[in-house]
């Protein structure tokens, strides 16, 4: 999920106010993205929410927005056509131009892919160009009114069922479809192109996919979406396009990931903790081989960027637990399916905590839900709490501890 998402509105190329949702990463954003849905859908469809909150975490702001007459914008769809499409993209683009920063980044799904092409060489700031099962050419989108092209050419107007719905299609809407020329448009482009289809695509073929690859100079590249739907609708298609997109955009955009301050692989037996400059108290952690983040919640002024000390607290306390309770079940042949364990923190007094006996004043309580799930008698199930105890962080928290501290030089560059 992003950070933080918000619900604003702008004018579109009609007038009419559009509907759109900005989606924000935890601190400064490395580049702003806009993202055009697919034809007759909305910002909120699947692919365009879970897409835009996985490139939040990568650093990316994600603008969407409903185009005229669909979603919650207003507007009449039987007015519009896919050069409104176009003026209500480059809209989008000058209100990001306007409050935040111009998109460095444009993707577009199915025909908002079209619409992207179409719209790029208009948007000087827009570095890399990504389509996700787009058509080559925005006449292909005809096909669809088959059935009823006839009526449309003959009196102008018809209602053609789309997706379970019915629109308004007027005559030139399609005489609009017609005139364009994305492949032109592709020509040139003059931007980093990234093609996402999916061979087994009945929507949109994947002829299309090598039309405007044809078309399109370097730098461009290609990325199969396997057996994905159209749509887009399974969420571990949508987390790749997101991933494979992150990663190919940030050779062309302004600003790269944030560089870690420490190198890899961390020292053996060694957890190393290091302000990343991001924020307040952003941390970058280090253990071998493996890297996290460690921050505050934003109400405490930090970006919630990870989990908090306490939090790797309880992480430790309830990992150590589980895996030690793995551990006993598997040596005595235990039919223990899955353990998991919920940790809760707070500092109590002495006197209202009923297990701090012999003890005054504030003190730290963790406290442990156990779920056990596997056909087990009373008996192996107590057993397995009785373990739970013996966890070695467990002992460490309930043991008198010391921590000792040394002043290091700093490190060379």
């Amino acid at each position: 999920m992003p950070k933080s998402s918000e619900r604003l509105t702008f004018p579109g190329a009609q007038g009419a106010e559009l509907a759109a949702r900005l989606d924000l990463p935890a601190g400064p954003p490395r580049a702003y993205a806009l993202f055009a849905h697919c034809f007759t859908c909305s910002k909120d469809i699947f692919a365009a929410s879970r897409i835009a909150n996985e490139l939040t975490g990568h650093g990316f702001a994600v603008l969407r927005f409903d185009f005229t007459g669909l979603g919650a914008s207003e507007g009449e769809f039987a007015n519009t056509n896919f050069s409104s499409n176009v003026g209500d993209l480059l809209k989008a683009v000058d209100y990001l131009r306007a409050h935040h920063a111009a998109p460095e980044i444009l993707i577009g799904h199915s025909l908002g892919g079209a619409a992207v092409l179409a719209a790029a060489p208009d948007v000087p700031e827009a570095k890399a160009v990504a389509t996700i099962g787009a058509p080559a050419d925005a006449e292909h989108v005809v096909e669809n009114f088959h059935a009823k092209l006839d009526e449309i050419e003959s009196e102008g107007v018809a209602e053609v069922e789309l997706a379970g719905r019915t629109f308004t299609i007027k005559k030139q809407f399609v005489d609009d479809l017609r005139a364009q020329t994305v492949k032109d448009r592709i020509a040139g482009l003059r931007k980093a192109l990234l093609v996402f289809h999916a061979p087994g695509d009945n929507t949109v073929g994947i002829s299309n996919a090598a039309a405007i690859f044809d078309a399109a100079r370097h730098p461009k590249s290609f990325v199969s979406l396997d057996d994905a739907d159209h749509l887009v609708s399974r969420r571990e298609d949508a987390a790749y396009i997101a991933e494979v997109l992150s990663g190919w955009a940030s050779r062309y955009i302004s600003m790269p990931a944030t560089k870690p301050p420490l190198r890899f692989p961390g020292k053996r037996g060694v957890v190393s903790v290091a302000e990343t400059g991001a924020g307040k108290f952003q941390q970058e952690v280090v253990s071998e081989s493996h890297r996290l983040l460690a921050d505050e919640p934003v109400d405490y002024g930090g970006f919630d960027s990870g989990p908090s000390p306490y939090d790797y607290l309880n992480i430790a306390l309830g990992a150590c637990t589980a895996m030690t309770m793995r551990l006993y079940a598997d040596r005595k042949k235990l039919p223990l399916e899955r353990v998991k364990v919920d940790v809760t923190h707070a500092k109590v007094h002495a006197e209202d905590c009923a297990e701090c006996e012999g003890r005054d004043g504030r003190v730290d309580r963790f406290e442990r839900t156990l779920e056990i799930v596997g056909d087990l008698d009373p008996e192996q199930r107590r057993k397995l709490v009785e373990i739970a105890d013996k966890c070695p962080v467990h002992r460490t928290l309930e043991a008198s501890s010391v921590v000792a501290t040394k002043v290091a030089e700093p490190a060379e560059a």
